[in-house]
């Protein structure tokens, strides 16, 4: 028996398709604090910018482009004047938030607080 044949089912074991694609776009830095700061309700992108402290314009904006490419943001414009940008969660978006209420809980307790550790 060669060593391909020997080993088990575990060695076959691979990573769900689903989690895959949901670490590619939520994994990525970022959007899950957009997503967090959204969960409530609608924000303006300077609210979003604020509320994100180190993130940049020009990444906010990729991030928020791509969460609306997967149909979890709408971006709603705001005649103005001023001219005004928001930002909302879709259905979808909106649909995570008890995912998040669960990684937020099991965050506080098995992670050591970082810096910046709350208002």
């Amino acid at each position: 028996m060669t060593v391909e044949q020997s080993h088990g089912t575990e060695a076959c074991k691979q990573v769900d398709d689903g989690i895959t694609r949901v670490f590619q776009l939520l994994g990525k830095r970022w959007t899950g604090p957009i997503v967090a700061v959204l969960t409530p309700g609608p924000a303006y992108f300077v609210d979003l910018r604020r509320a994100i402290p180190g993130i940049s314009e020009r990444m906010l904006s990729d991030r928020l482009t791509e969460l609306a490419s997967a149909g979890l943001v709408l971006r709603e414009v705001d005649e103005g004047p001023p001219l005004r940008v928001s930002y909302r969660l879709t259905a979808a978006g909106a649909a995570l938030e008890p995912a998040f209420a669960e990684l937020k809980q099991w965050a506080q307790r098995h992670l050591p607080e970082g810096p910046g550790g709350g208002c």
